[in-house]
């Protein structure tokens, strides 16, 4: 397709700027970008590699709200000199070792490469993938969707429910990078979809499709969500009430009976209260009450990571058989599947609107 030149004068510059200096390269305009946003990955399970993204990750003040002078002495001290042995274990349980990569990293990429096929009718519109922590970084993909001429940039933050400790420290990376900027592109935020009828939809299937393939019938389904301390809640974070709204259209739609579908909260750190009940303490207690036979899914996870692979598929397995419990699914997130990706699409095409 031939590129569009409007806007340019004839030598390439943007209309009214003159002439562009001798051996300047022409400059690329018109096209869109999407940029898909998950949390992120360290490189590699080493301790070297663990202990830089977790001081990126940890260092972040929407993360750990608590003050700079009280955290960084137990970051640094403590935190980094003991975590990265023990969380770099965890990752090599579950390393892509064909690609060397984590799963989020594998499953990112894939979602990003299956939204831009989905797009190809539209040859201005470029897709692309980043993390808030590690690599490629928001920063490097930003500028990359910019080089390739996209003047608008659709962010979408991979988060379903809404939480400063996500979404908000996504937005505030990009506009970090905006703020260096003389030239700006256009950009817009994909909002919380914790309520998206194509969402709450396409989980309602993914469980259908899991529990079909079992021998056995779940007594209880747990929806685990990521914790967030309860002070971030008290102070404002809508993050509990998406989660609980996302578990009651889940119900609704499974039209399951009260109770067989249950809300908790898992991954809590720190001596904080968290959002509860916790999933580790209420998969201990199910088993403990004589229920024999549960599953779990996380619908606050578009892709498959430690958190799911190991501390839920495997931590909570361990938990539920050591207590009593028989027999114990992990229904996986909607990472790629053809469920998940229609969430994407639907969603990107209607952040899109007026743009496509």
């Amino acid at each position: 397709m031939k590129k569009s030149t409007a806007g340019k004068n004839a030598t390439g510059a943007p209309a009214g700027q003159g002439p562009l200096p001798e051996g300047h390269p022409a400059i690329a305009i018109g096209k869109v970008g999407v940029l898909l946003v998950n949390l992120g990955t360290p490189d590699g399970h080493d301790p070297k590699n663990m202990r830089k993204y977790l001081a990126e990750f940890l260092s972040d003040a929407r993360v750990i709200e608590w003050p700079k002078l009280l955290w960084y002495p137990i970051l640094y001290g403590i935190v980094l000199n003991t975590r990265p042995k023990k969380s770099g274990a965890a990752y090599a349980s579950i390393w892509n070792r064909e690609r060397d990569e984590s799963p989020l990293r594998t499953i990112t990429r894939s979602q990003s490469d299956m939204l831009a096929a989905a797009l190809s009718g539209h040859d201005h519109v470029i897709v692309d993938w980043g993390m808030r922590y590690g690599n490629p970084s928001i920063a490097s993909r930003m500028a990359a969707l910019r080089e390739q001429g996209c003047e608008r940039i659709l962010v979408f933050p991979l988060y379903p429910q809404y939480s400063a400790t996500t979404t908000a420290t996504v937005n505030d990376k990009v506009f970090e990078y905006l703020s260096a900027l003389r030239a700006m592109p256009a950009v817009r935020t994909v909002p919380p979809y914790h309520d998206d009828p194509a969402y709450i939809d396409a989980l309602a299937r993914s469980i259908e499709k899991h529990l079909a393939t079992l021998d056995f019938a779940p007594e209880r389904v747990i929806a685990s969500y990521h914790g967030i301390p309860q002070s971030y809640f008290q102070n404002g974070d809508p993050y509990h009430c998406h989660c609980r709204k996302t578990s009651r259209l889940m119900e609704e739609r499974l039209g399951w009976e009260k109770g067989r579908l249950m809300t908790a909260f898992q991954s809590r750190f720190g001596p904080e209260e968290w959002l509860q009940p916790y999933t580790d303490k209420t998969i201990e207690q199910l088993a403990r009450d004589g229920v024999k036979n549960i599953a779990v899914l996380n619908p606050g996870f578009v892709a498959d990571c430690l958190e799911t692979l190991e501390e839920i598929a495997v931590e909570g397995a361990e938990t539920f058989h050591a207590h009593g419990g028989e027999k114990f699914s992990h229904i996986p997130c909607l990472n790629d599947s053809a469920e998940g990706m229609a969430v994407i699409e639907t969603i990107v095409r209607r952040e899109l609107g007026g743009w496509l």
